[in-house]
């Protein structure tokens, strides 16, 4: 009786089960809608970002300047000459570009390690409960919510020689360099003056991200250390840094592109022609392009310098990112 009455059991659920013709265009519909929704971005994205970066690729393999510059189809096609004149070190154009390399590490490396610094200071400080911290939290955003060129023209005012608000205190109210009123956005002194306009702008970041991952770190952590009598300094070496370490992963990738990609602080402080002691990657590859009208050659150099970091990227996040994924 029961072997009878199974099969047709089955045969009555693959009915039940089995989708109404009815109903397929609606489906195939609704499989075509998030494509649909998705569509104006990926146009978007490909018209601002990699519709410009292939077009940056081509003009490296030409000799662009401002002799074909109207008709580019015209302009002659080189191979890599634009490469090998940038990467020459017996060259000008070559010992420029990887001096330049070297003061942008140094600069990325600064002013990421001090942004870094003092928004883990400002993200622990704030965890703990105190009157006035919401106050302090917003106080400690206002350079990341301040426009960048807005904060940088603040900055280039402050270091002025004559009466800027820096020379004012270190000269006038503390006598640090006596009756010298030292020049802040020439010569030595302006990498120093762009490192500390970078690192205003970018450490309430790092405050943020740092701030939102030690909320996820328990405090029953820290109340069983604090019994078994950690230190201070203790509890942050073995707890918070292990806690937070995967945000801190993703964080410092982030700063690092940013600062070494970094533009609109060294123009707006110093303009077009930024100073030797303070001349970065990207605006050199500016001067090069726009200055001397020679775009084959910038192109060159963007294309190397993206080369570079996607190397950089991708030995950093299977050397360091999957070691926080390991402890998260």
């Amino acid at each position: 009786m029961s072997q009878t009455t199974m099969p047709s059991t089955k045969r009555g659920s693959e009915r039940e089960t089995a989708p109404s013709p009815a109903h397929a265009p609606r489906r195939r519909r609704r499989s075509f809608l998030p494509y649909g929704l998705v569509a104006p971005a990926a146009l978007l994205e490909l018209l601002i970002h990699i519709g410009p970066m292939l077009l940056g690729v081509w003009i490296a393999f030409i000799s662009l300047n401002q002799l074909n510059l109207t008709n580019w189809l015209a302009a002659p096609f080189v191979g890599l000459q634009n490469f090998v004149n940038g990467l020459n070190p017996d060259s000008t154009i070559g010992q420029a570009f990887f001096s330049t390399l070297g003061r942008t590490l140094l600069y990325t490396v600064l002013v990421v390690g001090c942004s870094w610094a003092l928004g883990m200071a400002g993200a622990v400080f704030l965890t703990s409960n105190f009157k006035g911290r919401g106050l302090l939290r917003t106080f400690f955003l206002v350079p990341y919510a301040l426009p960048a060129y807005v904060g940088t023209i603040a900055w280039a005012f402050m270091f002025n020689q004559r009466d800027g608000a820096v020379n004012q205190i270190l000269v006038d109210t503390l006598h640090l360099f006596g009756d010298e009123r030292p020049f802040w956005l020439l010569g030595q002194n302006s990498f120093g003056a762009m490192v500390v306009v970078n690192i205003w702008q970018l450490w309430p970041f790092a405050f943020l991200m740092l701030l939102a991952a030690l909320q996820n770190v328990p405090n029953d952590v820290y109340e069983a250390a604090s019994i078994d009598g950690a230190t201070l300094w203790q509890q942050f070496r073995t707890i918070t840094l292990p806690m937070v370490r995967p945000a801190n992963g993703v964080l410092l990738l982030v700063m690092s592109l940013w600062t070494f990609n970094q533009f609109n602080i060294p123009f707006v402080l110093f303009g077009a022609a930024s100073p030797k002691e303070a001349t970065l990657v990207s605006p050199l590859i500016y001067q090069n392009s726009f200055g001397s009208w020679n775009f084959g050659l910038g192109g060159a150099m963007s294309v190397l310098l993206l080369i570079a970091l996607f190397i950089a990227s991708v030995f950093y996040i299977r050397m360091v990112l999957p070691k926080g994924n390991e402890n998260d």
